[in-house]
């Protein structure tokens, strides 16, 4: 529900932004010879403009790719902790060696993040099921295990959250710089089509919208390929780290629980 309402967020901001751009900085009279009319560009500002209706919709498409590799970058951030998850792991670890779950308890606590919340889920059930002396050891690693993959599950959503939304981004703004491309071009072949001398003006801007809309939804596109295949890498990284470091914890703790 929250990550339907945070999308939905971003694309009215973004699509207002890109609206506002596209009129009032794209769109300046001073950025075209013929001022109001806006017809034929002074600069690239003014070229751009001439993009015709797509290029709004391509300028949200990369706002929103922006907005969400920001937001991707302090979601991981806030996942990985506040310290190193190395040292934290190896903190950890040594406090289990020494038979203080407690403590270890307290790092994860004080470290927060995704891989100390899965590993403290795991330690609160092993002192749950400790104190429960009916239970042979094996039973009591069963449940702690079940405990880590059940924190898993609920924390690898989040981790993974906005990927398919960037990589939704990148197909839609290669598809939308083709459809203004394919506007342009028909543009520019009316222009050349009438009668007598043909239309210059309607030339070149059908030819500059063609170019402009390519030119911005590769952008767009190159940026969310970029952008999803960095955090999916990024992301396949610290999910191995995270399993690696829970399946260590269940070790110490089974070594422990048959001493």
């Amino acid at each position: 529900m929250k990550q339907s309402i945070f999308l939905s967020v971003v694309i009215v901001v973004t699509a207002i932004v890109a609206i506002l751009i596209y009129q009032f900085i794209l769109g300046n009279p001073a950025n075209f010879r013929n001022g109001e009319v806006r017809t034929v560009p002074d600069n690239l500002l003014g070229t751009v403009y001439t993009g015709g209706i797509v290029v709004p919709f391509l300028i949200t498409l990369t706002l929103m790719d922006l907005t969400l590799v920001f937001e991707r970058i302090f979601s991981l951030r806030k996942a990985n902790g506040k310290r190193s998850l190395p040292t934290f792991l190896k903190t950890v670890q040594g406090h289990l060696m020494s038979n203080k779950i407690d403590e270890a308890i307290k790092e994860c606590d004080a470290q927060r993040g995704s891989a100390a919340n899965i590993i403290r889920s795991g330690l609160e059930r092993y002192k749950q099921v400790l104190a429960e002396k009916k239970l042979d050891p094996e039973k009591r690693m069963q449940e702690t295990q079940r405990a880590i993959e059940e924190a898993t599950s609920l924390e690898t959503p989040l981790l993974e959250r906005n990927l398919i939304a960037l990589s939704t981004i990148a197909s839609i703004a290669t598809m939308a710089g083709l459809l203004g491309t394919t506007v342009g071009m028909i543009r520019a072949f009316t222009a050349l089509a009438k009668a007598g001398a043909p239309d210059a003006i309607q030339l070149s801007i059908g030819i500059s919208e063609a170019l402009i809309n390519t030119a911005l939804g590769l952008l767009a596109a190159i940026i969310g390929i970029i952008a999803y295949n960095f955090f999916v890498t990024k992301i396949d990284n610290f999910t191995y780290m995270i399993d690696e470091a829970s399946y260590n914890v269940v070790q110490i703790l089974n070594t422990r629980s048959n001493d």
